[in-house]
């Protein structure tokens, strides 16, 4: 509770100094959870805000504050790594958790990481501009994997995060009636799960089952992932609802 007391006042800090200094601040990288508590202030900021993480539905995010009279260009302060075997052949299938163990290991903190997404056998990595020359300088292995890792130009960057394609039936588009289906559990599990807190959408945590997914939403539970409510495609002879929805892998 001290801890999510702290971040509340840094984002209020981090708005008050944009907006006296005329200047854009900037958070660091966080998670669903920051996230939230991010969203339980926003209405008592000092001026207003834009979250970014490299790419359409990041789940991990930087907050930019802007004030009303900005006078000069801006950008979020990341970067996008990326991170391939030296010699493929004799590489490792590299898992999302063994990139971020070996960037850890070079001893930097989570919160200057953002997301990263693995296409074959290669990783993009996005990271703070603070920490890119470092990770840059001393990344050279992971496990007992040589790699190669170089910058990628953010605006030539067009890869998408895997996901799985999956279908099921709903009896309406209520939020219990969603997680029950996406997540495999019975209703009154995803309510309670609901209830305690473990279901985001769009980084922003609901607690009322009577929520209605719109198309497009993002939710997040956890324990059990992250998925975009893509679109209702029918209805079945019984009446129930078909729907579509993706799953990040």
């Amino acid at each position: 509770m001290e801890d999510e007391q702290l971040l509340k006042k840094r984002f209020l800090d981090l708005s008050k100094q944009a907006d006296r200094k005329g200047i854009v601040t900037f958070s660091d990288f966080l998670n669903s959870n920051e996230q939230n508590i991010f969203h339980q202030v926003e209405q008592t900021l000092f001026c207003r805000y834009e979250m970014n993480g490299g790419y359409e539905n990041a789940e991990r995010q930087m907050v930019a504050f802007l004030p009303d009279a900005l006078y000069y260009e801006w950008s979020f302060p990341y970067s996008c790594i990326k991170i391939e075997p030296a010699y493929p052949k004799f590489a490792d299938k590299l898992s999302h958790r063994d990139i971020l163990g070996a960037v850890m290991n070079l001893g930097i903190e989570r919160d200057k990481t953002g997301d990263i997404l693995l296409k074959d056998s290669v990783a993009y990595l996005f990271c703070a501009d603070s920490v890119k020359d470092y990770i840059l300088q001393e990344l050279d292995r992971i496990k007992h994997t040589v790699v190669k890792v170089s910058e990628t130009q953010l605006e030539n960057f067009s890869i998408e995060p895997d996901f799985a394609c999956l279908s099921g039936i709903i009896t309406s588009n209520r939020l219990d009636a969603v997680v029950a289906c996406i997540c495999k559990v019975s209703r009154s599990m995803a309510s309670s799960m609901i209830a305690n807190g473990k279901v985001f959408i769009g980084g922003r945590e609901v607690l009322h089952n009577t929520y209605v997914c719109k198309e497009k939403d993002v939710i997040s539970v956890r324990s059990y992932g992250k998925y975009i409510f893509d679109t209702v495609s029918g209805e079945t002879k019984k009446g129930r609802i078909k729907i579509n929805y993706r799953q990040y892998k």
